[in-house]
């Protein structure tokens, strides 16, 4: 088995020997980051009143349900081990506020809608940075905050690493048993490198040690955000009007955990899935042709909400694009023969390339008004209320 397999068979072990002596799960008034009830408590994770939070590694809830009972957030609680799953879902399963998952960390950021906030008491060192940083930077919303703690210095002393590689180290069980775990116990320098690569900034870290001076256990705990890009520039893909038959074209919006969808024209733009609409086509049929056309991507029109009728110009050619959000789709999208645009890539909104297409830049912003996107003004008249999609 490799080191994250490991480690979730020997935390299920963990699990199963606690229900099997109907060990209890006590309530908690607080967020500990460290083992001892000392130092930071949950303010550092700011109003969490209405926000989405995720507890990775959440083991048995009792942290979330703090935070869903006693903070008013709203908390996604992930655990990959059965047993701890299931210890939690008996404590806490009808906790308002409360979605205890069982799943691979990983796997769930990859396919979650983004976070306000995500943190993790001792969860980060049974995942291989290398998956984890990643999946963390695509699911945490503009301007989010993350927060974890992780071992810093173990009982024997031992330091961290300065590799990012796991090594073993003890998980005890009540009665005197041992469970063996292979953790990623990383210098700080190491881990703000890691999150640095993947647009998240490092903070803070506090070091958090043992009251008692001759205990050398410590850990430490991160306080993290996603760097912000100020501004997106756009600019015209030519100074040539368009055909006067093709000045009507649509422009859609495919939104999910990794960001929204922009492929590179061969004329250097960035741009959203879209075209012109052909003769007798309504505007969803468009949208549906179109995305698969271009990316190979399979939508149905009752999933193409239309967020309203964008008019610029170039020249002395008016021209009109239809702006539409893609509610669901399948397939991954991939370069398609005979296309203009390819490289079909996900950004986060707050890492949004230079170069917009500038129709693509009206829609993005009429879907988003709030988005950092430079472009000249266009008459828009809506059909939904915006950022509702």
């Amino acid at each position: 088995m490799d080191a994250e397999q490991t480690n979730s068979a020997a935390w299920t072990v963990y699990g199963d020997h606690h229900l099997r002596r109907d060990t209890g799960v006590p309530d908690t008034d607080r967020l500990t980051w460290g083992f001892w009830p000392t130092g930071p408590g949950a303010e550092i994770l700011g109003d969490l009143v209405g926000r989405r939070v995720l507890d990775l590694g959440s083991g048995i809830g009792r942290h979330a349900a703090y935070l869903a009972r006693g903070r008013g957030a709203l908390v996604d609680a992930v655990d990959a081990s059965p047993s701890q799953h299931r210890r939690a879902v008996e404590r806490y399963g009808h906790q308002p506020g409360l979605n205890l998952i069982l799943a691979d960390a990983v796997e769930h950021l990859r396919r979650a809608e983004p976070y306000d906030v995500i943190y993790s008491i001792h969860g980060f060192a049974y995942i291989d940075p290398l998956r984890l940083v990643p999946a963390l930077a695509a699911a945490l919303a503009p301007g989010g905050r993350l927060a974890f703690s992780v071992l810093h210095t173990n009982s024997q002393g031992h330091g961290p690493s300065t590799t990012v590689t796991p090594r073993p180290e003890i998980l005890p069980l009540t009665g005197g048993d041992r469970l063996t775990v292979r953790m990623w116990v990383l210098d700080p320098a190491v881990w703000a490198g890691l999150f640095a690569r993947h647009g998240l900034v490092v903070e803070q870290t506090d070091i958090l040690r043992a009251p008692e001076e001759d205990n050398p256990l410590a850990c430490s705990l991160f306080r993290v955000r996603r760097r912000v890009r100020v501004r997106a520039t756009s600019r015209p893909r030519t100074g040539r009007p368009p055909e006067p038959n093709a000045a009507v074209g649509v422009g859609a919006v495919l939104h999910g955990p990794r960001g929204v969808l922009l492929g590179l024209h061969h004329r250097g733009t960035r741009e959203l899935p879209g075209g012109k609409l052909d003769p007798g086509e309504s505007l969803p049929r468009a949208v549906v042709r179109e995305l698969a056309e271009e990316t190979g991507c399979i939508a149905r029109e009752e999933d193409v909400v239309l967020l309203g009728t964008l008019v610029d110009r170039v020249g002395d050619v008016p021209r009109v694009t239809i702006g539409a959000v893609v509610t669901a789709w399948e397939g991954e999208p991939a370069d398609q023969p005979g296309e203009s645009v390819g490289d079909w890539q996900w950004f986060p909104l707050d890492r949004l390339p230079d170069g917009l297409f500038l129709p693509s830049a009206h829609v993005l912003t009429a879907w988003r008004p709030g988005l950092p996107i430079e472009h000249p003004p266009a008459h828009c008249t809506p059909f939904a209320p915006p950022g509702r999609h």
